[in-house]
C-alpha cells in the first residue's frame, strides 16, 4: 500500500445506519403529506410505483452520472397513479421534505464509529464524500450526529450534481484534501459506488462489511446490483479495529 496521507469514508452503511422499518415509515409519511395536500393515492400502490420509478432513474445515473432527486420519482410514481404533476409543484417538495424528517431523525452511527473516527483523525485529514440526493438531510444528519467537525472535506453528490461512482466526484475529494489518488485511503460498503468508483479513480478503497456484520445494513445502490465481489482485489474490514490496524493507529 502506498504511503496514505488522507483517508476518505462513505456515509450510510459505513458510517451511518438506518432500520429499513424507518425507511418504510418514511415512505408512509411521504404518501401522508401527499395525501394533506390533495394527492391521494393507495399506499400499496404507491410503494411499488416509487421504488420502481427510483430503480429506473437511478439506473439512468449509471449511464451519465448525473444525480436524481427523489422529486423526480415521486412525480413519476403519481403519473402511475393518474396524477399529472411536475418534479417542481410546491406539493411534491414538501411532501419530500416530510419524508426525510421521518428518516433522518432516526440515523444512528454505527458502534465504535465516533472513537474510531477521532483516533484516525488525529493522524490523517478526514474526508467525507455520499451518494445523497437530498443535500439538506445529509448535512442534518451530519449535524445531529456530531460528524461535521471531524471532516476537512465533506462532499454530498445532491449539491456536487454528480454521483459515485463518476470519477468526478473522487476528483473533487483529491482536490478538496490536497492529496494525490495515490495518496487516498477510501473507505466505503458499496461495491458499485464506492470499490469500482475508487479504483477506476486510482483511488486505494477498502471494503467495509461492518454494517453488513452487524445485521444493520440497509438497501445498497439498486442500479448496482449483480457486480462481482471486490473480495480479494482490495483490502476489507469488518470493524473498525481492523481499519485502525490497516493504517496502523493504536
Amino acid at each position: 500500500m502506498e504511503r496514505i496521507r488522507a483517508i476518505g469514508f462513505d456515509l450510510f452503511n459505513t458510517l451511518v445506519t438506518v432500520d429499513p422499518q424507518t425507511l418504510a415509515r418514511a415512505l408512509d409519511r411521504l404518501v401522508e403529506s401527499l395525501g394533506e395536500q390533495g394527492l391521494e393515492v393507495q399506499v400499496d400502490g404507491f410503494r411499488e410505483a416509487y421504488r420502481r420509478q427510483a430503480r429506473r432513474f437511478l439506473e439512468a445515473t449509471r449511464a451519465t452520472g448525473r444525480e436524481t432527486h427523489n422529486r423526480f420519482w415521486v412525480a413519476a410514481a403519481l403519473g402511475d397513479m393518474g396524477y399529472r404533476v411536475r418534479p417542481e409543484d410546491p406539493r411534491v417538495g414538501r411532501a419530500v421534505e416530510d419524508y426525510f424528517k421521518a428518516f433522518s431523525s432516526k440515523c444512528q452511527l454505527l458502534p465504535g464509529t465516533m472513537d474510531a473516527l477521532r483516533r484516525l483523525g488525529s493522524r490523517f485529514p478526514l474526508g467525507l464524500l455520499s451518494n445523497f440526493t437530498h443535500a439538506p438531510a445529509a448535512w442534518s444528519i451530519l449535524e445531529e450526529l456530531a460528524l461535521r467537525p471531524l471532516f476537512k472535506a465533506i462532499l454530498i453528490s445532491g449539491e456536487m450534481g454528480y454521483r459515485k461512482p463518476h470519477p468526478s466526484v473522487f476528483q473533487r475529494l483529491l482536490e478538496a484534501m490536497g492529496v494525490s489518488a495515490r495518496e487516498l485511503l477510501y473507505v466505503g460498503d458499496d461495491p458499485g459506488p464506492d470499490i469500482y468508483g475508487a479504483l477506476d479513480a486510482g483511488i486505494q478503497p477498502v471494503w467495509t462489511t461492518h454494517a453488513q456484520q452487524l445485521g444493520v445494513r440497509h438497501v445498497a445502490d439498486l442500479a448496482y446490483e449483480g457486480l462481482p465481489s471486490p473480495d480479494g482485489r482490495v483490502p476489507r474490514i469488518s470493524s473498525w479495529e481492523e481499519l485502525l490496524a490497516l493504517v496502523g493507529v493504536s
